[in-house]
């Protein structure tokens, strides 16, 4: 019995570190596996896949296997467990942010998982130039893929009361810029923020403008404003036709400016102005009627805004165009006349 004992004890120690040893060599051999497994899970998701620049449209609620799904189907990834796998080891799966998103050509999956979760969606822009009507706003925001028609299905005054703009006029309200949107933003997002940013620019210049000046309020600067950007082919020449404008507001003579009259023959005129269009009376008509006219014609940039409450201090009071961009000014009517018959004829 004793020598049993014995024999066992003897034996113990052996099975023990035979135990261990083998349980180091599976731990070992899985770590090596788990370690080779993270390796090509590293290479599969930093291999870019897509040779296109595409777009790709992250809806809401979307998850690490539905996005994997998507990635695949649209060749942005081979296979869809390595998607899965490292939104979870990275942390990103569930923090994705719905959007469009342009993905650029060779952009790996691991880096269209950073740009979804970061929320880096795509800019789309448009661009509202110097000089438009409303009517032609409209149609260039009507133009824009993915943007969203809310304001091309309101009327004028529904618009107006959406806008709250005060005095009620959509024409020259909305400041020339570039402006950013996203999938899903309206036309109507557009228009708010350039029509806040036109308040904000012209009471910026309202505050600078020249003491004693005639105009009375901003709204009556950004109609002159507006006039300015029509007859200005020159920024540089801007001050010197509001000092032309405001010479002649000062002693009521009208202010006889051919855009004014366009504006009013309405949208269906194509020209070329007429002398019988001259006398067609309508409210903007500015050789039938004094003053300035009863609002904007067009969007002016901030150089015209500042040009109508800064007028340059000038003789002149009369300007024709010299077919190079450029105008010669005139202090009386007879030498107004000899440019006309010089650079028209």
């Amino acid at each position: 019995m004793p020598d049993t004992v014995t024999s066992q004890a003897h034996k113990s120690p052996g099975v023990t570190w035979y135990l261990r040893a083998f349980v180091t060599l599976v731990t070992a051999i899985g770590i090596s596996v788990l370690g080779v497994c993270l390796i090509l899970l590293y290479q599969t998701v930093r291999t870019p896949v897509s040779q296109v620049e595409r777009l790709l449209v992250v809806t809401p609620g979307m998850g690490a296997t539905e996005l994997a799904e998507r990635l695949v189907s649209q060749n942005f990834a081979g296979s869809e467990w390595p998607i899965v796998a490292w939104a979870v080891l990275s942390g990103t799966a569930g923090s994705f942010k719905s959007g469009e998103y342009l993905i650029p050509i060779n952009t790996s999956p691991a880096q269209i998982l950073g740009k979804v979760s970061r929320g880096d969606v795509h800019q789309r822009r448009v661009t509202l130039i110097e000089g438009l009507r409303f009517s032609q706003v409209r149609e260039r925001l009507a133009r824009k893929k993915k943007l969203e028609p809310d304001a091309a299905l309101m009327s004028e005054e529904r618009l107006l009361n959406t806008l709250s703009l005060e005095p009620a006029s959509l024409e020259g309200r909305f400041f020339p810029s570039t402006y950013f949107f996203t999938l899903g933003d309206t036309d109507t997002s557009i228009l708010k923020r350039a029509a806040q940013k036109m308040n904000e620019e012209l009471l910026q210049a309202w505050e600078q403008r020249a003491p004693g000046l005639l105009l009375e309020e901003p709204y009556e600067a950004l109609i002159l404003a507006s006039i300015i950007q029509k007859e200005a082919m020159l920024t540089s020449e801007m001050p010197r036709i509001s000092g032309v404008f405001h010479n002649r507001l000062k002693i009521k003579m009208r202010l006889q400016t051919d855009p004014t009259v366009i504006f009013g023959l309405g949208p269906d005129f194509k020209g070329p102005l007429k002398r019988s269009d001259l006398k067609k009376d309508t409210a903007y008509n500015t050789y039938t009627r004094g003053g300035l006219p009863p609002g904007p014609i067009a969007l002016p940039g901030r150089a015209a805004l500042l040009a109508a409450v800064n007028p340059m201090a000038t003789e002149a009071f009369y300007f024709v165009a010299r077919g190079d961009g450029s105008h010669h000014f005139s202090k009386t009517l007879a030498e107004h006349n000899r440019a006309v018959r010089k650079y028209r004829n």
